[in-house]
């Protein structure tokens, strides 16, 4: 269960893609099949939760992971090298950054 603290011992991975609404939907299925299918089996794996903008314009998926390393062995498998170019093939950008909580109100 996702838990935003502070203190919580977790890695944040915060994920942002640049979509047109003609490929929100397309990018929401295809995160959404990899997390079911695959990123939630993986070690590691805490929780996630993904959003879209109203414009779908934007989507971002918030992760947490219980270190660096099993986020990085999540995106080194095969499966997902495949699984994340066909998504970025579908956005005009995409970026993922790793985050510590460090103030939740």
């Amino acid at each position: 269960m996702t838990q935003i603290r502070a203190d919580a011992p977790v890695q944040t991975v915060i994920c942002t893609f640049d979509v047109t609404p003609g490929t929100a939907q397309d990018v929401l299925d295809a995160l959404n099949d990899a997390y079911v299918g695959v990123i939630s089996a993986q070690p590691g794996f805490v929780s996630a939760a993904v959003h879209l903008n109203d414009a779908q314009t934007r989507i971002a998926s918030y992760s947490q992971w219980q270190s660096r390393e099993d986020y990085k062995a999540m995106l080194r498998s095969a499966e997902m090298r495949t699984r994340n170019r066909a998504i970025h093939a579908m956005c005009r950008s995409f970026e993922p950054v790793m985050y510590e909580v460090a103030s939740v109100f």
